[in-house]
């Protein structure tokens, strides 16, 4: 059976849309709510690029200023951490562990955190110390500093024989 022509003339109909008038007020109203969220996204994106850029290296920093700044990290807190090893474990306790140094833009320190311990609290607790006594860092030379203000670097770090401690 088909359906009558009347019925079908229906179908086709788009429906009705009903109008809608504002007054002044509403229109008032409307305008306020989206100045307050375009002051709101304004805030949002102050506040996002005002956040510190930060630079991740590791020990495979293939860009030649992040690899050579991370090269005279690593060659400097192997040194200093060679002179040091702690006495309570020289000839006696090895092991690795993993550090994430922060440093900012002045060579400063900015945290250090522990990623992977080594079992050892006493060659964890020498690492952290390893990172002040080597503190201050280098400053940023200009290349780094125009596009970055906080340098990342994750390694790990090896208490080896010989007392030796190196980094990769």
């Amino acid at each position: 059976m088909r359906p009558s022509a009347g019925t079908e003339a229906k179908r086709k109909a788009p429906p009705e849309k009903p109008t809608v008038q504002l007054s002044g007020r509403d229109l008032a109203d409307l305008s306020l709510a989206a100045m307050r969220l375009q002051a709101q996204i304004d805030k949002q994106i102050e506040e996002y690029q005002s956040r510190p850029r930060k630079k991740f290296i590791g020990a495979r920093a293939t860009e030649y200023r992040f690899a050579q700044y991370e090269e005279d990290w690593r060659l400097k807190v192997e040194r200093i951490g060679t002179l040091n090893y702690p006495a309570e474990a020289r000839g006696r306790l090895y092991g690795n562990l993993r550090l994430t140094v922060t440093i900012r833009p002045d060579g400063t320190v900015d945290s250090v955190e522990l990623d992977r311990s080594s079992g050892l609290k006493l060659l964890d607790a020498a690492a952290f110390k390893i990172v002040r006594m080597a503190s201050p860092f280098a400053p940023f030379p200009p290349s780094i500093r125009k596009d970055t203000d906080l340098l990342v670097i994750t390694r790990t770090w090896f208490f080896g024989q010989g007392d030796k401690i190196w980094t990769q």
